[in-house]
């Protein structure tokens, strides 16, 4: 009679493993010293390599300089902001340059106005992609992201992993341990049948 039990006692065994396995993952967050081994969960013990890792990775793979100096330096981006700027210019060369000088005003009529903002305009069409360009240099050199990423990913604790974790991939984890317990269960069917035999 109690041969019947294998399969379910397979199936138990099964789930417990993937749910010790899982347990694994994060526990214990501090080394526990067992005499011939020590245990610490694999994240914990890995967290500040694999923080190096996505680092490297996301620096080298994700980020690109070039492409976002590209988006920026791209003359329809620097054109769609051109209205912005000539009305910048207007206001400037009309209300704030008289109030600041105001002899320059007796000498500057619309024709002239229009002429200044033209000029500078167009330089400012040149000006703006190498102004962008030097600082997005001055940014790159500054900013290293593999160190950010890298602080980021080992300042995290443990818990906030493993809620995250838990929160996005429950019904994976669940259905982890379910077939746990199925291959557990079929195993146990298996045994059974050889002890019968």
């Amino acid at each position: 009679m109690l041969l019947y039990l294998i399969p379910f006692l397979g199936a138990l065994t099964g789930w417990l493993v993937i749910k010790a396995a899982m347990w694994l993952i994060f526990h214990p967050v501090k080394p526990v010293s067992l005499g011939l081994f020590t245990l610490q969960g694999i994240f914990p013990r890995q967290q500040q390599q694999l923080g190096e890792q996505l680092g490297k990775m996301v620096s080298e793979q994700f980020f690109s300089f070039e492409d976002i100096r590209s988006k920026l330096t791209d003359p329809e981006k620097i054109s769609a902001i051109k209205p912005h700027v000539e009305e910048h210019l207007e206001h400037f060369l009309r209300k704030k340059l008289p109030e600041t000088m105001p002899m320059i005003s007796m000498f500057i009529g619309d024709s002239t106005i229009l002429q200044i903002k033209t000029t500078l305009a167009a330089e400012l069409d040149l000006l703006f992609p190498k102004l962008i360009d030097q600082y997005l240099q001055n940014v790159k050199d500054e900013l290293d992201l593999r160190s950010i990423v890298s602080s980021r990913i080992s300042g995290l604790s443990v818990a906030q992993v493993e809620a995250g974790l838990r929160h996005q991939a429950g019904k994976g984890l669940s259905a982890m341990s379910w077939l746990g317990a199925a291959i557990g269960f079929v195993m146990g069917c298996l045994q059974l049948l050889l002890a019968m035999l």
